[in-house]
């Protein structure tokens, strides 16, 4: 069924217009992205041009998605912001909270007991507030979103930063924190920096053992993990036309891993076909309507570099298989080198695990090319010489292809069929031996590959590849095979050559579902309860956070300067941690554990500055704001690289820290400590980060005067009694210094909802 069709209606009947408007406005043809943000302008029809990467713009997003792990803290924001009921349609999906052990028939009743507060918490708040709610097994968000949500030329928002996933359908889909996903749900407009654009032009087709997985890791080779940042990456030409909609959300997905806002393409052929097939022929219908604006101009395509910022070019023809990683998703490495190059750097070649699933390639045509492989496998005589597990992205996806025969091929392969969630690849996975942190090599289909990501060792060396690729690794044993050119023995002794990949774009016989797993809320929420128990250790109401003094911060103590990669893993851990998603203050527990002290090159071990012995950097933090002093934490380049999780910015902020000062921002990151009120900063010049010590104390100055574009000064007073000032950037516009001055931006929500309810 077509959810939400009188809104899409709405949008496609004022999409022309717009986009005509805008067209004459800014003075030439346009791209898609550029399209779909002047179509969703908060006040309606564009009245001026925008200048990428300098102007904030308020854009009015037509939905919010929200999942288990985040929807939690976006709710418990919600709950104060003083509305009846969301203003846009919005979802909650339940696939973070099942952990991935014994198989789906165990794991998820073991979840739905474990988690049942938590998830009873969703449902019922969900349940008041008009707010569509998937319960656990349904599926992964993007890959439900994909299926029921995403249509071309719409705009959304949600509290993941792989919401990007959407991109696939034509959307503009962008990650962001929980308290933006609340300014949306209650009515307000969205603030984003009108974003830069990078294109990227596919030619050829893909062929052989090549996958759409590979277009992605090869431009995250050539962009690395902040090449995109600030930037809607689109994607266009024949290349792009001959991919699957399924294969084109894998691209957008794996976009959140090198910075970018969001990615897209263009709506066709393939896009109208997962439309029908989805049960969507009425959105398929509209689309087709308005077709030429759901696209770019054909002069932007044919003169590309007149148009982007940047522009790319890849040969689908002649595009290689990649593995990327160890510990970072934009180390490329072609499938033929990485045998080489392996060997070279030390890496494993021994694989032991090999996992296929995540929002990234969890679609019937990702496990249909996987089960080709499979299924080759059991006809040759082969075994797999890893462990071998899937996660199908939803109970869709599942349904259909256990009636297709995936599962039962996959089980026959001895593989382990893993709840409908997300399992191994956001640390859900209770994987055994993984606490004795030995050295070892495991290869997925996921979108990140972090240290301890997936298991919580920090020597598993993870490398991202296509299912297909996935597969054929698993059952060789060996991160040096390449299916293209080696063979393997089977029980025979004869060398056996794997075929290449064939699957079905779409299921021939159609989708078939039993149980979707969806729960309409209530037609009238008012007489809902939510509870939450003041003993619980899950979840927490939330208190308003203080508004900033009106004085400069003098006397800072330095909690810890932050060595290298720094993810927003690093800062608020997923794995174990996501039971506490919802208790601000137990989960402020983790808060840095996995950041490198410059000082020491360990993790959690910081000094504490009132007793002169080092600790863990939460207790350490818990000491100061018990004694009454604020805090600093200085950080690498692109400081808050990853998920979406604002917890990483409410949790310095709930712990005391003040301010955090980078060499670089992640978009998000940086966007939720505005939100929350903490103060984001910058170096001028990088270089000052060196002169940062040990026992330094910190002042800030210039806050009495902050304004927009002019920096203020970071004052250092050194252990040895010297001083050395230098300034420090920020980009805060006006709106967001309230934000700061109110103690977050949920604060003046509150306050105007609450002069509101004094009007009435």
């Amino acid at each position: 069924m077509a959810f939400d069709i009188d809104m899409i209606k709405k949008v496609y009947a004022n999409f022309g217009p717009r986009v005509d408007a805008a067209r004459k406005i800014v003075g030439r043809p346009l791209t898609l992205s550029e399209k779909i943000l002047y179509a969703h302008l908060w006040d309606g029809d564009p009245r001026k041009a925008f200048s990428r990467g300098t102007d904030y713009v308020d854009f009015a997003p037509d939905r919010v998605a929200m999942q288990d792990a985040t929807a939690q803290m976006a709710l418990l924001q919600f709950m104060q912001a003083g509305r009846p009921q969301v203003a846009v349609p919005s979802t909650v999906h339940c696939d973070h909270l099942i952990t991935a052990k014994e198989g789906a028939s165990i794991d998820l009743p073991h979840a739905r007991t474990e988690s049942a507060e938590v998830f009873d918490f969703l449902s019922s708040v969900s349940n008041k507030y008009g707010i569509g709610f998937w319960k656990p097994g349904a599926g992964i968000i993007h890959q439900v979103v994909l299926e029921n949500y995403a249509f071309p030329g719409g705009m959304m928002i949600g509290t993941d930063s792989h919401t990007v996933n959407a991109g696939g359908l034509g959307m503009v889909a962008i990650g962001v924190g929980g308290a933006d996903a609340c300014d949306v749900m209650a009515g307000l407009p969205w603030e984003l920096k009108f974003p830069k654009l990078i294109g990227v032009k596919l030619t050829g087709k893909l062929n052989g053992w090549t996958a759409a997985k590979d277009v992605i890791l090869k431009v995250a080779g050539i962009l690395t993990v902040k090449g995109g940042t600030g930037a809607i990456v689109e994607y266009f030409g024949d290349g792009a036309i001959n991919l699957s909609c399924t294969g084109k959300g894998t691209i957008c997905n794996m976009g959140a891993e090198i910075g970018a806002t969001t990615s897209t393409f263009g709506y066709d052929e393939s896009m109208e076909r997962y439309l029908r097939s989805t049960d969507r022929n009425e959105v398929a219908d509209e689309a087709n309507k308005i077709k030429e604006y759901l696209t770019g101009d054909s002069e932007v395509y044919a003169n590309p570099e007149n148009y982007f910022d940047q522009v790319i070019e890849i040969d689908l023809d002649t595009l290689e298989p990649y593995l990327n990683g160890p510990f970072t998703p934009d180390l490329a490495t072609p499938v033929s080198q990485m045998k080489v190059e392996a060997e070279k750097n030390g890496w494993p070649l021994k694989v032991e695990w090999g996992l296929i699933g995540s929002c990234t390639n969890s679609s019937y045509e990702d496990l249909s090319r996987a089960a080709s492989i499979a299924n080759q496998a059991i006809a040759k005589g082969l075994v797999t010489k890893a462990d071998f597990g899937i996660n199908p992205g939803s109970e869709q996806v599942r349904y259909t292809a256990d009636r297709d025969g995936f599962l039962k091929t996959f089980e026959d392969l001895n593989a382990t069929i893993f709840t409908n969630a997300c399992g191994p690849c956001i640390g859900m996975w209770d994987r055994t031996g993984a606490e004795k942190a030995e050295k070892n090599t495991i290869v997925h289909s996921f979108n990140r590959n972090f240290a301890k990501r997936a298991d919580g060792n920090p020597n598993t060396f993870a490398f991202v590849a296509s299912p297909e690729m996935v597969a054929a690794i698993a059952i060789a044993g060996d991160l040096g095979f390449n299916p293209l050119t080696d063979t393997l023995t089977n029980d025979k002794g004869e060398q056996i050559k794997l075929d290449p990949p064939t699957g079905d774009e779409l299921p021939t016989k159609g989708f078939a579902v039993e149980d979707a797993g969806f729960q309409a809320p209530a037609a009238d929420g008012s007489s809902v309860e939510v509870l939450v128990s003041p003993t619980s250790h899950r979840l927490q109401l939330l208190d308003p956070f203080k508004p900033w003094e009106g004085t400069d911060l003098k006397g800072l103590k330095l909690l810890i300067k932050a060595k290298g990669k720094c993810t927003t893993d690093h800062i608020s851990m997923a794995g174990p941690w996501l039971k506490f998603r919802g208790h601000l203050d137990n989960i402020s527990n983790n808060m840095l554990i996995g950041a490198v002290n410059y000082f020491n090159d360990k993790t959690d071990n910081v000094k504490n500055e009132l007793t002169g012995e080092y600790g863990p950097v939460p207790a350490t933090q818990r000491d100061y704001k018990a004694a009454g002093f604020g805090s600093i934490v200085i950080g690498d380049e692109n400081y808050g690289e990853g998920s979406s999780r604002e917890h990483a910015a409410m949790e310095p902020r709930h712990l005391g820290v003040r301010a955090v000062l980078v060499k670089s921002f992640a978009r998000i990151h940086e966007t939720n400590l505005k939100k929350q009120g903490m103060l984001g900063l910058t170096f001028a010049d990088k270089d000052d980060y060196d002169k940062i010590l040990e026992g330094d104390t910190i002042d800030i100055l210039g806050l009495t005067e902050f304004a927009p574009d002019k920096p203020l000064t970071l004052v250092l007073h050194h252990a040895d009694g010297s001083e050395e000032q230098f300034p420090v950037n920020h980009s805060y516009n006006a709106q967001q210094i309230d934000w700061f001055k109110a103690g977050g931006a949920l604060n003046i929500i509150r306050a105007e909802a609450a002069a509101k309810a004094a009007v009435l």
